[in-house]
């Protein structure tokens, strides 16, 4: 079985109100980090809880695609709108759902049993997740999909 790596390496400068920045050598990308300012951070740069929705939002919507692919469904695009939410509790935070809402356009020629197959793979897109699996039991995941043509 092969395994797959994904490296990044994080660079920070400061206690709670410093700042740092993330890097993925293999994608070029980077971002800068910074505390949010509901955590007592100045803010003003993404963060972990927010790079862990946009990593379930991404995955959701990459999963979904190479699913309508395999079904041959004529999807002309997909928008994901998601929403992480961290219960704090004194000192404590914990991750504790992802409302995933997605828009899913079709082509003017889909059939009705295809606006049928894009609903049904919508709402289980998630389950075929490296990412919503790797925090299923941990976090609540939601899935409510829209489906237009």
């Amino acid at each position: 079985m092969p395994i797959h790596e994904y490296k990044v390496s994080v660079s920070w400068q400061g206690g709670k109100d410093g700042s740092g920045r993330l890097e993925a050598p293999e994608s070029g990308e980077s971002f800068d980090l910074a505390v949010p300012a509901e955590f007592g951070g100045p803010g003003g740069a993404t963060n972990p809880e927010e790079l862990l929705t946009s990593a379930i939002a991404s995955c959701y919507s990459i999963t979904l695609g190479i699913i309508a692919t395999n079904r041959k469904l004529p999807i002309e695009s997909i928008h994901v709108d998601a929403v992480g939410q961290v219960e704090q509790q004194g000192a404590a935070f914990t991750y504790k759902a992802v409302s995933i809402r997605p828009t899913v356009t079709l082509s003017s020629t889909a059939t009705p049993e295809q606006i049928s197959q894009a609903t049904d793979m919508a709402m289980k897109a998630d389950h075929y997740c490296i990412i919503t699996n790797a925090v299923r039991g941990k976090v609540e995941v939601t899935v409510e999909p829209n489906v237009v043509q």
